[in-house]
């Protein structure tokens, strides 16, 4: 994301200077000249680290738990390594900026993370449409959703997202005429505007498709509370409960991406690097929160990281099931 700065850094230096406003402090060695390393640039790789870490636990917690092979954790599983990819994209992206400063190698990193963060999109479009099918077709969903359905669905996200994360490589960039490129180098602006578009579509087909599943539940919460009054209460907190998250889930994607999809239909490479920054490192943020939202606060996954970590359950933990009235 922050390859506009290769053009401020020496390639023959690792003498690096931490920079804090005006103040910088070097560290020398024998032999080099001094490089300086923006502090955006060292708050993206940060970030990289943790979502590295934290997609890497979720994933691992799936994959050694045999129980967790339904299409939803599927889903989530692709998710995680979406966001793992973003991770490590953005710690290669920092490595290849002041170590490894290339056309070529600069080509890769964009690639890697626009493969990466267009499949972590798509694939939180797909939970939401699973999401969706499982209440409007609560009682057909588990014979009409069958995880080999759920692979081929994944398939064409990731070559869809591979597909996307060619285009720089094959040709689909700005380094033969820098007055084309976006905010992210080496990506047109041609090719940034067409992604923040996809992306805004994208949004607003979530939030009607979460809108219509506020909808479906408050219906089931009726039906159930018609059926046993004596319940009625509770279903109708508890439904209040799962409006409330889809709130929480829908401002989260919305805070965290829309800045930066805007910004890239409005600007260019000319304008001030420090608004790049300032919605990239938002938009990256996405990825720390993914595995809270979609992966952490599930039941399941709670219980199998639980035993992973401590060999037990607390006594207190309740692995209630999900019904079809839950959002």
């Amino acid at each position: 994301m922050s390859n506009q700065l290769q053009n401020t850094s020496s390639l023959n230096s690792v003498t690096w200077n931490f920079q804090d406003g005006k103040n910088s402090s070097p560290v020398r060695t024998s032999e080099l000249r001094p490089v300086v390393v923006n502090p955006w640039d060292i708050a993206l790789c940060v970030t990289g680290t943790l979502i590295s870490g934290e997609n890497a636990i979720v994933i691992a917690i799936i994959f050694y738990t045999p129980t967790l092979r339904a299409p939803m954790y599927i889903l989530i599983a692709s998710l995680a390594f979406a966001d793992l990819l973003a991770g490590l994209g953005l710690i290669l992206n920092f490595v290849f900026i002041y170590m490894l400063n290339t056309e070529f190698v600069s080509l890769i990193s964009a690639g890697l993370l626009i493969a990466a963060f267009s499949a972590s999109v798509l694939n939180i479009l797909a939970i939401t449409v699973d999401r969706y099918l499982s209440l409007y077709n609560a009682l057909t969903y588990h014979t009409e959703r069958t995880v080999t359905f759920t692979y081929v669905i994944l398939v064409l996200i990731w070559l869809v997202c591979i597909a996307l994360g060619l285009l720089p490589i094959l040709g689909w960039n700005c380094l033969q005429d820098e007055s084309t490129c976006s905010i992210c180098r080496p990506v047109t602006k041609n090719n940034a505007a067409l992604l923040a578009v996809s992306f805004l579509l994208i949004f607003a087909l979530m939030m009607q498709l979460y809108l219509q599943i506020c909808k479906i539940a408050f219906r089931h919460a009726q039906q159930i509370a018609v059926q046993h009054q004596f319940m009625a209460t509770s279903h109708a907190s508890s439904t209040t409960k799962g409006v409330s998250t889809l709130s929480v889930i829908l401002g989260t994607f919305a805070l965290c991406w829309v800045p930066f999809a805007m910004y890239s239909l409005v600007a260019d490479s000319r304008y001030p690097m420090v608004y790049t920054y300032a919605t990239v490192l938002p938009a990256t943020c996405s990825s720390v929160i993914n595995p809270i939202i979609y992966a952490f606060r599930n039941p399941d996954i709670q219980k199998s990281l639980w035993l992973a970590c401590c060999g037990c359950v607390p006594s207190n933990f309740s692995l209630r099931p999900r019904t079809s009235s839950d959002v």
